[in-house]
């Protein structure tokens, strides 16, 4: 088994720069999400480890809300919804795939709920065949 790089510094590391969104919280996020991937193993369905990182959360006393429903209205009427894989303490949002590549299309989609919530963070992590893989989208305004 191989742990990839990212889990040492972040078990290790002390958040040092000034500039992060919610540093510590992403730091505890990343943390869990290592965690399930150097238990879990590679190879497996998305909401394996969908719910393998909700029991962490919940062990660690993260609060957190899963597939919440995030309604998208125009003129005061809803055209559509969207579902966030979590939402971790009313701050970051973080969407959980299985896969080696980061799309255009992952990043929009999760700049989009970040603006449906008028969130600042979002996090996707993909979980590989070497481990996590992790893209902070920030919404900057």
């Amino acid at each position: 088994m191989r742990i990839l790089y990212e889990y040492t510094k972040i078990q290790t590391t002390k958040v040092r720069r000034k500039d992060l969104i919610y540093p510590e919280l992403s730091y505890k996020i990343m943390g869990i999400l290592f965690r399930v991937w150097t238990n879990v193993g590679s190879n497996h369905k998305e909401n394996f480890y969908q719910k393998a990182v909700a029991q962490d959360f919940k062990e660690d006393d993260l609060p957190f809300e899963e597939q919440l429903p995030v309604k998208i209205n125009y003129k005061n009427k809803p055209i559509g919804i969207y579902y966030f894989d979590f939402l971790i303490d009313d701050k970051i949002v973080l969407e959980i795939k299985v896969r080696d590549y980061f799309s255009k299309k992952d990043i929009t989609q999760l700049y989009s709920y970040l603006k449906a919530k008028n969130l600042k963070l979002g996090i996707i992590a993909h979980f590989t065949k070497t481990g996590v893989k992790f893209k902070r989208v920030a919404n900057i305004k």
